[in-house]
């Protein structure tokens, strides 16, 4: 018990570190939650800078990482897969449900893809494809999240890339949080309201005319 315990807290520390409040705080001055979705992800991020959009996006990502690694590196045996596991799922939870901004944090697709990168590789690069193809198809971000998020438990399974079914139902419980967490997105969708990704106008600078930009998410 006493694994799962520590794997829990130290995942969930490493996960609720808010990369995208601290970058936006940092250098702009600005508190990132104030403006366009008040999400403090990527893809929100990236309308104040899409440096720090990018910064926001590779630091989620390690975080989820890192506490897997920390896992691996802490507790060995039998349990090993299973431990690592649950640091990947409460790493995820900390970014959604961060202390240190009440409990309102992103959304959870970068830091869940990180923290089971090394899980289940296979799985992640199909859902890296398959987010690109409908973001691009589709043009909606949330419709290429909440996609590659049903489908996670689907490929993992596929792939039989999990030792038993409690590694299954830690990566159910990450999926339906990530889904949980696009619910308004979800909604927007349905309605027809939710904006989709648009290129800035042609008169832009050519470092900026590739940047994509919504009015929120």
């Amino acid at each position: 018990m006493m694994p799962y315990l520590i794997t829990a807290v130290v995942g969930y520390l490493l996960g609720s570190i808010p990369f995208g409040y601290l970058l936006v705080r940092m250098f702009t001055g600005e508190d990132v939650r104030a403006s366009g979705s008040g999400n403090i992800g990527a893809t929100n991020v990236a309308r104040k800078s899409p440096a720090l959009g990018v910064a926001t996006l590779v630091l989620d990502a390690a975080k989820g990482l890192t506490a897997v690694l920390v896992a691996r590196m802490l507790f060995s045996g039998p349990q090993q897969r299973l431990i690592m596991t649950a640091a990947a799922f409460f790493a995820v939870v900390g970014h959604l449900f961060p202390v240190w901004l009440k409990f309102r944090g992103g959304k959870g697709v970068a830091t869940s893809l990180g923290a089971f990168v090394l899980l289940t590789p296979k799985s992640v690069l199909c859902m890296v494809i398959l987010f690109l193809l409908i973001a691009v198809a589709f043009r909606y971000v949330s419709l290429a999240s909440v996609a590659v998020a049903t489908a996670f438990p689907l490929l993992t399974w596929a792939f039989h890339e999990y030792v038993d079914s409690r590694q299954l139902m830690f990566i159910a419980l990450v999926s339906a949080l990530v889904i949980w967490k696009h619910r308004q997105n979800i909604g927007r969708l349905v309605a027809g309201a939710e904006p989709k990704l648009r290129k800035k106008s042609a008169t832009n600078s050519g470092a900026d005319s590739g940047t994509l930009g919504a009015t929120r998410r």
